[in-house]
């Protein structure tokens, strides 16, 4: 198949511009690539080409992420309800009406209400260190942003703020990724990240949503009775390595989907910046199974 190229395109919703990359033939199934903290649609830059032959491939930046807009903590309520309100408008936006998800990190809670709200659109799951149970939070990486959840204040927002910092995120990109594949990460990403996320304002813009991770929490049980209702296909493909987001938080999927389809990988949080060729293939044959033949009964 001819070599698809990738598009950058914007579309508009509530006012606001909501940048996005996109491959693929426009009449393939579609899967809507949901990206994760700190960073943007740029992870997927080694993934969309590898799936663009046979899927339409679409890679949105949250508000205030990448290079969607930014309005300040003051001008939009950065919550993660907010957020996935926004998703699905954004979805609407640009015609998408049945898609599967590749949820990470962020995009997880964000894809997850998403299908809460949706559950008819949605074809399959892929998840990577997408996390849906409190056995997949790592303690110790956990700990600063549980203080600030129980009472922000100025003393337990200072350890969060940290986690923007270019040390905060590149402890992010290395951590848990093994000696033999440090060579692969691209210092790039990291420093990408810490550029946008020094922007002015960023600051209260990311310790709002961290404050608020919460909600996700409380909406758990509630993503694990869409699992089971549901009976979604689902993909996960973890990091291994990842203290974020442990691999409890992988196999706990098992409980409420028994079929679903588990691979940890010897890396860490952000997987697809050392395994992106292995992780294209296995989306590859799961969604072949799962969406593919399935639409072509």
């Amino acid at each position: 198949m001819a070599e698809q190229q990738i598009h950058h395109r914007t579309a508009t919703v509530r006012g606001h511009e909501i940048f996005y990359r996109e491959a693929g033939p426009a009449d393939a199934p579609v899967l809507l690539l949901l990206h994760g903290f700190p960073t943007s649609s740029y992870m997927f830059r080694d993934l969309i080409p590898r799936l663009a032959d046979s899927y339409r491939v679409i890679a949105p930046d949250h508000l205030g992420f990448g290079h969607s807009a930014a309005p300040s903590a003051k001008e939009f309520d950065y919550a993660f309800a907010e957020l996935a309100a926004l998703t699905a408008e954004f979805t609407d936006a640009i015609g998408l009406d049945r898609f599967a998800l590749y949820i990470q990190d962020y995009g997880a809670p964000i894809g997850l209400r998403l299908a809460l709200d949706h559950p008819e659109r949605i074809t399959a799951i892929v998840t990577q260190n997408g996390n849906a149970y409190e056995e997949g939070l790592g303690a110790d990486a956990w700990a600063p942003v549980l203080a600030l959840i129980a009472d922000r204040n100025p003393q337990t927002e200072a350890p969060v703020r940290a986690i923007s910092s270019l040390e905060g995120i590149r402890w992010q990109y290395e951590t848990g990724v093994p000696a033999e594949y440090r060579s692969l990460l691209n210092p790039d990403a990291w420093h990408h990240d810490a550029a946008l996320m020094a922007r002015e304002g960023q600051g209260d813009v990311q310790l709002d949503l961290i404050a608020d991770y919460g909600s996700n929490f409380a909406l758990y049980p509630a993503f694990q009775e869409y699992f089971r209702t549901s009976g979604v296909p689902l993909l996960a493909v973890w990091g291994a390595g990842d203290e974020v987001f442990v691999p409890a938080g992988a196999e706990a999927f098992r409980r409420d989907l028994p079929d679903a389809e588990i691979h940890l990988l010897p890396t860490g949080h952000f997987a697809l910046e050392t395994h992106a060729p292995a992780i294209a293939a296995l989306i590859d044959d799961f969604l072949g199974r799962k969406v593919l033949e399935v639409s072509t009964r």
